[in-house]
């Protein structure tokens, strides 16, 4: 399976990285990571190249990765620093490191074109850090389905009534249809429920009751990020989409790494504008979201299940098909304009090669 490389995915927590070497495996690259001294992050190819010991293995000596299984020592850049009874060092004795940001309490990572590596098209919600907003760090959750699966199920707020029942949805949902956007690389999915009952998560944190207007919009930028806008407020009380902010709001983040063809990892954090200084609820409002996102998981890794079980089987179109739809085709281009990219940049070289 192809992925698209020219993308920022998270790796890990960013409380997590220390100086120990921690080996991880993004879109089928594996990865060592560790933390400087300065207190930066690095990551090189998990893999010597002689004999392709995973560095992850070895040992951290001030900044430079030891392989534990020939001594080879290469530093930060990737460089071959030292091997062990031989002055001489190949010029082929490197490996890759790669370009990494720290943001949202995560650490991200550049796998394609390090020249195209803009910290400008990270992940962005401006929400995050703001005054009258409180930023919480949530867990990681690994299910084991394609990625694309996943993404689909984020970009389905139809599903919301009959999986998250104690959490997410009601039954008031269930008749609301669904609106699409559709931009160049970004869709959102986008409903809003009139005079209904809050939902359990809003009802208990956020102390809604009686009759409620409640939204979601499903917003999604390429590959695979999602900042899922949902809040509520007293019913008639909002006539504009646009001032949603000035009641009960919350973002609920959710940034995806696939390990490989049928492993991701569901990276999630909620940046609210309600209860902002109390903390102590931080924990219990997490493991409510956790318990939905947990239901998901469920339901995609049985389906990842039947799909290898049956990979012919046939497929029923409905109408809440369209954004799935649309989003699989706008990866797909993502990846064919990189595989395009790639062979042009190797054709050049063959020929300044050749005319050398």
């Amino acid at each position: 399976m192809e992925f698209v490389k020219n993308t920022w995915y998270p790796v890990v927590w960013s409380d997590q990285v220390d100086r120990t070497l921690t080996r991880h495996v993004i879109a089928n690259e594996p990865v060592v990571v560790f933390r400087r001294k300065d207190g930066t992050v690095a990551a090189l190819h998990d893999a010597c190249p002689h004999r392709l010991a995973p560095l992850s293995l070895g040992t951290l000596i001030d900044d430079t990765i030891e392989c534990g299984y020939h001594g080879m020592t290469f530093d930060c850049s990737g460089r071959c620093v030292r091997i062990p009874g031989q002055e001489t060092i190949p010029k082929k004795a490197v490996v890759r490191s790669y370009p990494i940001e720290e943001r949202y309490g995560l650490v991200w990572i550049w796998l394609g074109d390090p020249a195209l590596a803009d910290p400008g098209k990270m992940f962005d919600l401006p929400q995050y850090g703001q005054e009258g907003w409180r930023a919480v760090q949530g867990g990681v959750l690994r299910i084991e389905c394609n990625y694309l699966s996943l993404v689909e199920n984020l970009l389905d707020p139809a599903h919301v009534t009959f999986v998250h029942k104690s959490t997410l949805g009601t039954p008031a949902g269930a008749t609301i249809p669904v609106h699409n956007d559709f931009g160049d690389n970004a869709i959102s999915v986008w409903r809003w429920i009139p005079g209904a009952a809050p939902i359990p998560l809003f009802e208990k944190f956020a102390k809604m009751t009686g009759k409620v207007d409640r939204w979601h919009y499903y917003n999604y930028t390429t590959p695979c990020f999602f900042d899922i806008d949902m809040g509520t407020c007293a019913a008639g009380s909002i006539t504009d989409p646009d001032l949603r902010h000035t009641a009960v709001q919350m973002h609920s983040c959710h940034v995806l790494t696939p390990v490989d063809e049928r492993t991701v990892l569901q990276y999630w954090f909620h940046v609210r504008n309600f209860r902002v200084d109390e903390p102590e609820i931080d924990a219990e409002m997490n493991a409510a979201l956790a318990f939905a996102f947990n239901e998901d998981k469920v339901i995609l890794e049985r389906i990842q299940k039947e799909e290898e079980r049956n990979p012919n089987a046939e497929r029923v179109m409905l109408g809440i098909d369209a954004a799935p739809t649309r989003m699989a085709r706008m990866v797909q281009k993502l990846i064919e304009e990189e595989k395009r990219s790639h062979e042009a940049s190797s054709a050049a070289r063959v020929g300044v090669a050749a005319t050398g």
